[in-house]
């Protein structure tokens, strides 16, 4: 399209659910809710727990905090703003509105996939030199990886959202998305976008398809040490630190390399959609339910907490009487 075509956008118009049925969109509604209400409940809970017991204060317990604390923020980007549309017949977001969404959510998001390589090297020194792993995994390296991983995501955000806002959109303003995502985004824009497309590709190969390769090779080598760990009761427990980040990696590399991957592919807005709700929504709900049930130590923690707040609240109670 010429570009004297174009015009000004000051707002984009999120149309979310609203093709779909009026008892669908309530059912997405409540869904979205609890989600969204359990998610804030099971990720403030496991900070809160780890952050008050002082024997979960160990080098994978602050990168665990820390994922929660990232599945917090990632979730608030765009749920609370789903949830407000849903209730109100304007559906707008102001354009800088939108680059700033799109700017949190990817910088999040980018994080995330880093600090799950993080996660997995902290697994890999535990396992594979576990002599070595206080040494080597001190304070100063977790704090270091962790601030490493916020300005990786931070810096691949800020590049692709000035890249992608300075392009001219035209005609509709209409995003076909609950959110401001790249793939409508870039729909709407009046120019050929195979070089934001491009842009798009090599950040997400960078990002997460290299990532997830080190974190493969990593759990490769994980295997092969637990498979020589002479007690069945040994390698059950190594096991079982590793199964529930392995599950959190499937899942989310799995949906952000489907979205993001896909080079000259025009966007299905009903695909992607339902792909954000699982990558938006249900990983960060299940997330604490995956590094809880199976995780014995917060458990242990989680009932020595209430306990003590039980005994507390009782012993307040005869205070009082």
């Amino acid at each position: 399209m010429e570009g004297d075509n174009a015009t000004n956008v000051t707002t984009f118009i999120l149309l979310g659910f609203s093709d779909l049925p009026v008892l669908l969109q309530a059912t997405i509604f409540m869904f979205l809710l609890s989600a969204y209400v359990f998610t804030l409940l099971g990720n403030g809970l496991i900070i809160f727990v780890v952050s008050m017991d002082s024997q979960l204060h160990t080098p994978m317990y602050f990168f665990l905090r820390n994922l929660s604390f990232m599945e917090l923020c990632f979730t608030s980007v765009t749920v609370p703003k789903v949830l407000v549309d849903f209730l109100s017949r304007e559906r707008s977001i102001s354009f800088m509105g939108c680059a700033v969404q799109m700017y949190f959510f990817f910088t999040i998001g980018v994080s995330e996939c880093v600090f799950l390589l993080v996660m997995a090297f902290d697994r890999y020194v535990a396992i594979c030199y576990p002599l070595r792993y206080v040494t080597i995994m001190n304070q100063r390296l977790c704090y270091q990886l962790t601030s490493g991983s916020w300005l990786v995501g931070s810096l691949v955000s800020l590049g692709q959202t000035i890249f992608i806002f300075i392009l001219p959109f035209c005609g509709s303003n209409h995003i076909a998305h609950f959110f401001c995502d790249i793939p409508p985004l870039l729909y709407l824009a009046c120019v050929n976008t195979f070089i934001n497309e491009l842009s798009v590709f090599i950040a997400c190969i960078l990002g997460a398809v290299v990532p997830f390769v080190f974190i493969i090779c990593s759990y490769i080598k994980i295997m092969s040490s637990i498979l020589l760990i002479s007690s069945v009761e040994g390698r059950h427990k190594a096991f079982s630190t590793c199964a529930s980040h392995l599950v959190s990696v499937i899942l989310f590399y799995g949906t952000a390399m489907f979205v993001h991957l896909r080079l000259g592919m025009q966007p299905s807005a009903g695909r992607d959609r339902l792909v954000a709700l699982f990558y938006c929504i249900v990983i960060p709900a299940v997330n604490p339910l995956i590094y809880s049930l199976r995780n014995s130590d917060m458990k242990a923690s989680l009932k020595k907490l209430t306990i003590s707040t039980n005994m507390k609240i009782q012993q307040s109670k005869n205070v009082y009487l």
